[in-house]
């Protein structure tokens, strides 16, 4: 990969901007409610929480993002619904939570029966995958506020508070164990639309013989088995590898994450990152890089891990020093 500069930033995605412009929104977020129900820790991991008795209840929210426009340009929606999906119950799966209700965002500035078809099958294929009830949602027409078609949704889950696994146990020498990506998954698509269109578009073909357009289509995997792992041995702290690449560790905890041996680059990935130019660095900061998801676990842990989750391979250790790293060089 070439070491220039070009990134997310100059395809129109600023995430420091945006990290900061999401703190000046949560710094505005002062009330609480008073009586039962109240908020449990603070904001900034992958899913919020509410006291429920001895369970907590934890919702997160996501979309699928500038995916949308490679679907809309292959006239292809039928798996953008497992996205959807994805993106929201992956970010249960990192607190040990169990998704049990979801409902779905729909913006569009036009009704398209086909579209609505393809995206349902989408949602259905999801929810089957993540085991979880599609309970309702919400489907708004906003001609002249929105161009084409928005797709978002909410996840329920519910856990034992004794059992939800939030980074404060994150110890150095944890071992970091990554689960691999599906490719690209939901995120940094505005750079790789990016740099698909100004090199060869999305009918381009790969060296596998798939195109660049099935490939960016191809849907985020679901990482259900966590569940399965943190009940089989000990787990310190996950991570969904999602916007922001590795700096997505640092919401664990104050102590560093230096990926040593990153996970094998999906070749859209590399084709991305060599049709670009971009810098390597700029890449693991963007994109997930091979690695969808990661188990933070203490050494013993490993043997277990590994029967219930077959392709996970370490790839890295935590450190003393706050930051994510790869290979010992600080992501900033």
């Amino acid at each position: 990969m070439s070491n220039t500069t070009e990134g997310y930033a100059a395809a129109g995605v600023d995430i420091d901007l945006e990290a900061a412009g999401v703190k000046t929104l949560i710094e505005q977020l002062t009330f609480r409610r008073s009586g039962a129900f109240q908020t449990i820790g603070k904001s900034g991991h992958f899913a919020g929480l509410v006291e429920f008795g001895d369970m907590a209840l934890a919702l997160a929210v996501d979309g699928v993002g500038t995916k949308m426009l490679v679907a809309d340009a292959l006239e292809d929606w039928s798996t953008v619904g497992i996205d959807c999906i994805a993106m929201n119950v992956n970010d249960l799966f990192v607190m040990n939570i169990e998704p049990v209700a979801f409902v779905d965002y729909i913006a569009c500035s036009e009704i398209s029966l086909d579209k609505m078809r393809q995206i349902g099958q989408g949602l259905n294929e999801g929810a089957r995958l993540a085991n979880m009830n599609i309970v309702g949602g919400e489907t708004a027409t906003l001609k002249g506020l929105v161009t084409g078609l928005d797709l978002a949704g909410t996840c329920l889950g519910v856990q034992q508070k004794d059992r939800i696994v939030t980074g404060e146990q994150v110890t150095p020498g944890d071992l970091i164990v990554g689960v691999p990506s599906t490719g690209v998954h939901s995120n940094g698509y505005t750079l790789a639309r990016k740099v698909a269109l100004e090199h060869g578009g999305f009918d381009l073909f790969l060296p596998s013989g798939r195109t660049v357009g099935e490939a960016l289509l191809t849907p985020t995997r679901i990482y259900r088995e966590a569940l399965d792992a943190a009940a089989a041995c000990e787990v310190h702290g996950m991570c969904h590898i999602t916007g922001g690449g590795l700096l997505n560790f640092t919401r664990l905890s104050n102590f560093g994450f230096d990926i040593t041996d990153p996970l094998p680059v999906p070749e859209i990935l590399a084709w991305v990152g060599e049709q670009g130019g971009i810098a390597e660095a700029e890449m693991y900061r963007t994109f997930n890089m091979g690695m969808g998801y990661a188990f933070v676990i203490p050494e013993e842990s490993l043997p277990a891990l590994k029967q219930v989750v077959p392709d996970a391979e370490v790839a890295g250790v935590v450190v003393p020093e706050a930051g994510a790293y790869l290979r010992g060089e600080q992501i900033r």
